[in-house]
């Protein structure tokens, strides 16, 4: 075979599309969004809306089918905002795809929907893998404009443009744009004793174990922010960094980006304050708790995590 830089010999040719929230197949056509796409969007016979209160999805709900998708007529009793309206896409049909925001809080809506975040969506399978893409797309714009109403610089109102991807201050004209923060989230391998290290954050569900995780911070790399998290939170220091697979987490709009570190010392010193525990896990226990849910009183991350994706696909690389 001819050697290629794009030869893949991990588990699977891209991991990223085995994670939650990465199924978007909408056509974004951002080159050419502008001041009419979201008017013409709405005008659109056959076009579908998804409603969020609060960051939470609503679905319509009849005792036994739940449907995300709305038309506009029938947000009415939602009382929808179509002011802060986002243009998603469109699917490959043409027909639109839009999120928009509704007054009506969770706790007040009507028996026949049903309201659920993203967790619950992804955990209870509640929604397809291309809508779940979407969602992810919605909240983290969504957030992304709520948080922006006012003016960075001289503090005036800020206003909506081209569909939800930008702002600019009706007083002094400055523009902003959707922020996406970077998430470096590794698993820390012990090549010689073959093993990987994860910790256990206070706000874990008991006896889950994870992958360390820390936002990359401006002007570093990617691999060095794998270093510095690794080495602040457990006393690891980590030598070669590998990329594996990334995941959009849209609480509220990171990108995790999902890394492979290679051990370069073994004895674990943990911020006790970041963490409860920390630990080196053999393949034989990852195994088992793959196999059987748990073991020895210890868990994995949920199906659809970035985390539990880099824990399968290590322990799978020998099989």
């Amino acid at each position: 075979m001819k050697n290629s830089i794009f030869l893949n010999r991990a588990p699977h040719l891209e991991p990223s599309e085995l994670t939650a929230f990465s199924g978007n197949k909408l056509d974004r056509d951002s080159e050419h969004r502008d001041e009419t796409s979201l008017e013409k969007a709405l005008k659109v016979e056959g076009m579908h809306i998804l409603a969020f209160s609060g960051t939470q999805l609503v679905l319509k709900h009849d005792g036994q089918v739940l449907d995300p998708l709305f038309a506009p007529y029938e947000l009415a009793e939602l009382q929808p905002n179509f002011d802060d309206a986002i243009l998603l896409g469109h699917q490959p049909s043409g027909e639109p795809r839009l999120a928009v925001p509704v007054s009506v809080a969770p706790e007040a809506l009507a028996a026949h929907y049903k309201p659920a975040d993203p967790r619950a969506l992804f955990r209870d399978a509640l929604v397809s893998d291309e809508l779940l893409g979407e969602v992810a797309q919605a909240l983290s714009l969504l957030r992304w404009n709520a948080d922006n109403s006012f003016c960075g610089r001289c503090g005036g109102t800020m206003e909506a443009l081209i569909g939800g991807y930008k702002r600019k201050c009706t007083a002094c004209g400055h523009e902003i744009f959707p922020r996406t923060d970077p998430v470096a989230i590794m698993l820390v391998v012990d090549e010689k004793k073959d093993r990987c290290l994860m910790g256990r954050s206070p706000r874990f569900p008991a006896g889950m174990y994870s992958s360390l995780a820390g936002f990359v911070e401006p002007g570093e790399t990617i691999e060095n922010a794998v270093r510095r998290e690794t080495r602040e939170e457990s006393g690891i220091t980590v030598g070669r960094v590998r990329y594996h697979a990334s995941q959009p987490w849209p609480m509220p709009h990171q990108l995790m980006i999902g890394c492979y570190g290679e051990a370069t010392d073994f004895d674990i010193a943990f911020d006790t304050v970041e963490l409860e525990d920390c630990r080196w896990f053999t393949r034989d226990e990852i195994g088992r708790m793959l196999s059987e849910g748990s073991f020895d009183g210890r868990s994995l991350p949920i199906n659809g995590t970035i985390a539990r994706r880099l824990i399968e696909d290590w322990f799978e690389w020998r099989h």
